[in-house]
């Protein structure tokens, strides 16, 4: 299972979640605790927003704990909203093009999680993700496809319900020919305003998702695992879709499931 992290809020330097906590991003992508893989080691991303409408995009393939360029990154982008994700691979290569987070226009997404069987189904998949959109696929995760999946499906204007739409047209297919457990998801997506996070799982396993707002920051974290010890943290509860924008939260059902069935 993969590790992530993002904030939303005032503009703080990117470290603050990446790197200096105690059970950091970094730090979880060697030491991990509510996962079945405590190493994630096959690449680091970060999509962070600034001045322009467009995320900036920082992908590579080397253990986020030894990458020397991130940490000096890191330590100097200043940020209102970011999204940082570190990999362990389910089967596809370590490449620059399989790191999250996935950036299209203005929109950026990561995941933590399986599509059971997906190898069975591959191409099935590909054909889910619309012509106009399809050469933004620039790799081969399932993840990037689920993505410009629900790219297609309308996530410009109904961000949950195209997610709901995507996510149930792969769980079909893994439940006519992958395997189970057929989905497991977690996931972080930004249009550069709103920052939204969904939990679902066919299973009782779904990854782990929290969220804390910090009053001195002025922010909110959401993230794999807490950042700190001690601190207040609240676990987003399965089977919802979150909605974050200022110090605003709205949890919501996240229900695929019955447009699975009736696929």
């Amino acid at each position: 299972m993969c590790r992530w992290a993002a904030y939303t809020g005032a503009p703080i330097f990117v470290e603050e979640i990446v790197s200096r906590p105690g059970h950091s991003l970094i730090h979880q992508s060697h030491c991990a605790t509510e996962c079945l893989s405590a190493i994630n080691a096959d690449g680091f991303g970060l999509a962070w927003y600034g001045e322009r409408e467009e995320p900036g995009l920082y992908r590579d393939v080397m253990p986020a704990w030894s990458d020397p360029n991130l940490r000096s990154l890191v330590a100097q982008v200043k940020s209102r909203m970011f999204l940082a994700h570190v990999r362990a691979s389910t089967g596809t290569a370590t490449s620059r093009n399989n790191c999250h987070p996935f950036a299209v226009g203005r929109w950026s997404f990561m995941h933590n999680g399986q599509v059971g069987g997906y190898d069975a189904f591959r191409r099935d998949a590909e054909m889910l993700i619309p012509d106009a959109l399809y050469p933004q696929r620039k790799g081969a995760t399932d993840s990037e496809a689920l993505f410009l999946t629900a790219l297609g499906e309308g996530l410009a204007t109904d961000p949950r319900g195209a997610l709901e739409r995507a996510v149930a047209k792969f769980e079909a297919l893994s439940r006519q020919k992958g395997a189970a457990p057929h989905i497991r998801l977690t996931a972080a997506l930004s249009d550069g305003v709103r920052l939204y996070a969904v939990r679902y799982a066919t299973d009782d396993h779904s990854p782990t998702l929290y969220h804390r707002w910090s009053p001195t920051r002025g922010g909110r974290a959401v993230v794999s695992e807490p950042l700190e010890s001690g601190e207040c943290w609240e676990q987003v509860p399965p089977g919802s879709f979150c909605v974050f924008e200022n110090d605003a939260v709205e949890i919501v059902p996240f229900c695929p499931a019955p447009l699975a069935a009736a696929a």
